[in-house]
């Protein structure tokens, strides 16, 4: 099936990812983000080089060296894209950007089945271009918010690219709860995001397995209350949970709430 849901969520992020850009002065491309090593200019670089190569363009050169903040082939590749245009002007980047999201609309909606039915490897293993597509709207949005945040122009924090974000990454919570915080056996953790995006996820140890439930057997051993945007900042690795310490709230067995909550980060 044609995946017209990931598409529409593609086009909205790329086209709000344009009207960012479009407000954005040399100094402001130039600024540092939460990714250490990538200004707001590289988070862009980035996008485009991993579109162009699902649009099958030719990828940039390897570069002679890297930074200390590349720590495996991913990163290589993603850094190969990035060094290929540090010393363009972030309008220039921008321009790129702008017609290869007009390419890849049109791509993307011209293209059957089959096309989204490819094999292929994707970021979570073997898989479709359909699943490569659908990690895509995580890692779009994702990036989206981390040229916002450093440039101070906070947007499109809700709405389905949000909502879609957020609920691929609390798949994760079981691995969170159960192996990285050792909730005991028969314990539960509650996690209420707030704000743009709602979600409230229960976490349960059964059989020495966490899995997320829809109620608790038992009276939750702690929980965890955080806005939808401190969840993505602490998910994504963007920031620690010290950092952003005033947006979470902790109660029940505050140790294994922190515990949680210090093992939020599942990015590679």
């Amino acid at each position: 099936m044609i995946p017209i849901d990931t598409i529409d969520k593609l086009e909205t992020i790329w086209r709000s990812v344009s009207s960012l850009g479009s407000e954005l002065d040399e100094q402001q491309w130039k600024l540092p983000t939460d990714l250490a090593g990538w200004t707001v200019q590289d988070n862009l670089a980035h996008l485009i080089g991993t579109e162009r190569m699902l649009q099958g363009l030719p990828s940039a050169a390897t570069p002679e060296s890297v930074g200390e903040h590349v720590k495996n082939p991913i990163g290589h590749f993603n850094e190969a894209e990035v060094e290929a245009r540090r010393a363009r002007s972030g309008a220039e980047v921008l321009a790129e950007w702008n017609a290869l999201v007009e390419l890849r609309l049109e791509t993307l909606r011209a293209a059957d089945d089959d096309y989204f039915a490819k094999a292929m490897a994707t970021p979570t293993g073997p898989g479709t271009m359909a699943d490569f597509l659908n990690i895509r709207v995580l890692d779009c949005w994702i990036h989206e918010q981390d040229m916002r945040r450093a440039v101070g122009k906070p947007g499109h924090l809700g709405g389905p690219a949000a909502e879609h974000t957020v609920d691929r990454l609390l798949r994760t919570i079981p691995i969170v709860v159960g192996k990285r915080a050792a909730t005991p056996e028969g314990g539960a953790v509650i996690i209420d995001i707030t704000g743009d995006v709602t979600r409230r996820v229960v976490c349960e140890v059964n059989g020495g397995r966490a899995a997320i439930v829809e109620t608790a057997a038992r009276e939750p051993l702690a929980t965890v209350v955080l806005d939808s945007e401190a969840f993505i900042i602490l998910a994504t690795g963007r920031r620690t949970a010290v950092m952003i310490g005033e947006r979470i709230g902790l109660s029940g067995d505050e140790i294994l709430a922190s515990k949680v909550v210090g093992n939020l980060n599942m990015m590679i």
